[in-house]
């Protein structure tokens, strides 16, 4: 490992708001979390690599995050003028996409097998080849917490990393695992 603490500063770099350190071990995959998917409320389901069923089963998305032990938590936080400031959300989404992806190219020269996991469906392809061809970027693609099971806000507080930050405030949350 070339140092957890150069990671961390690599992550602050590309323009994270905050980051903590993610001991794998704390994760819990958790049945009702991914069942939650096929409720659809994100219209995602079904439609792409990245999210279920295409991600995988839900074992074999555990048995990929068991492959490490640590990793780091990244979240973008951002301001909203009320709670149904539907631009901003766009906004710091779009914000914390393009923050995974600047430290995914980067991460993976030092890191070639780690696993970048984000936040909602990937978004790299305008249109998904899901299913009838296999991903155009499968290196790339990133799979989203809650694909993968695991309950966001649990995975910040079990790594002592709040999650809320203040009234009029959200926080999107991906993760790198490293080794």
């Amino acid at each position: 490992m070339k140092g957890l603490e150069a990671v961390h500063a690599l992550a602050l770099n590309c323009g994270f708001s905050h980051v903590g350190d993610l001991d794998v071990g704390t994760i819990t995959v958790r049945t009702e979390v991914r069942d939650s998917c096929e409720e659809n409320k994100c219209r995602a389901y079904h439609t792409n690599w990245s999210c279920p069923p295409g991600c995988g089963t839900l074992g074999e998305c555990e048995r990929r995050i068991r492959n490490y032990r640590r990793g780091l938590i990244l979240q973008t936080t951002g301001m909203l003028e009320d709670s149904l400031d539907y631009e901003s959300m766009e906004r710091i989404a779009l914000e914390h996409g393009k923050n995974l992806d600047t430290l995914s190219a980067r991460i993976r020269i030092l890191y070639p097998s780690c696993l970048m996991i984000g936040a909602g469906a990937c978004r790299r392809c305008e249109e998904c080849t899901y299913p009838h061809a296999p991903c155009r970027f499968p290196e790339q693609m990133l799979c989203s917490m809650e694909a993968m099971g695991m309950l966001v806000s649990e995975v910040c507080k079990d790594n002592k990393l709040p999650y809320y930050y203040g009234p009029n405030t959200l926080t999107y949350v991906g993760c790198v695992l490293l080794y």
